[in-house]
């Protein structure tokens, strides 16, 4: 067991059976009691962020986290399949473990977290281009403000794009909130 005053961002733990990382740490000390640790963390397995406080006394679980740089080959209904370029290994990660997996492109290379040989986390770039596959033609003329229409992108997701975006185009897509962000 770690004592909470020692976490800084970046450490993991685990706390009823979720693992947690660090995002960021805070001591308050009050007046004539004990100090109180304020932690924002963020859950490896669900993906949502959460704020704990612990007395200055409470105690968490350390967990080690493998982080590996794979190759993405493809994916079928319900596993992603990787490659490990040192060793040429090929690593099945079940598609529901991967939050943000139909971004991905095949011979791209992402680092994926471990705990326990069990897939927990992706990091992904913050923007990715995709080719856009269906979309309604703009009219003209109705430029005057920022409007916006739906368009179906080459990885079956569905974005707003404005009206001079066409089919076949190339556009970079933030993949936080899967917004339209530019023309590449």
């Amino acid at each position: 067991m770690t004592p909470v005053t020692s976490l800084r961002p970046g450490i993991t733990f685990e706390e009823h059976g979720d693992i947690f990382e660090v995002l960021t740490y805070n001591n308050m000390h009050l007046r004539k009691t004990s100090s109180v640790v304020q932690l924002k963390v963020r859950s490896l397995k669900k993906g949502s962020t959460t704020e704990k406080s612990f007395g200055s006394n409470g105690e968490v679980n350390p967990v080690k986290i493998d982080k590996k740089e794979l190759q993405y080959l493809y994916k079928d209904n319900d596993d992603c399949y990787f490659m490990d370029p040192q060793t040429y290994e090929q690593i099945t990660v079940p598609t529901d473990d991967l939050l943000g997996s139909e971004y991905l492109k095949e011979g791209e290379n992402v680092t994926i977290s471990f705990y326990k040989n069990q897939a927990l986390s992706m990091v992904l770039p913050p923007k990715v281009k995709l080719k856009v596959a269906d979309t309604n033609p703009g009219a003209k003329g109705n430029s005057v403000s920022s409007v916006y229409k739906d368009a179906t992108l080459e990885n079956g997701l569905t974005t707003k794009v404005p009206l001079f975006i066409n089919i076949g185009d190339v556009i970079i897509v933030d993949t936080r909130d899967n917004s339209y962000t530019s023309r590449a």
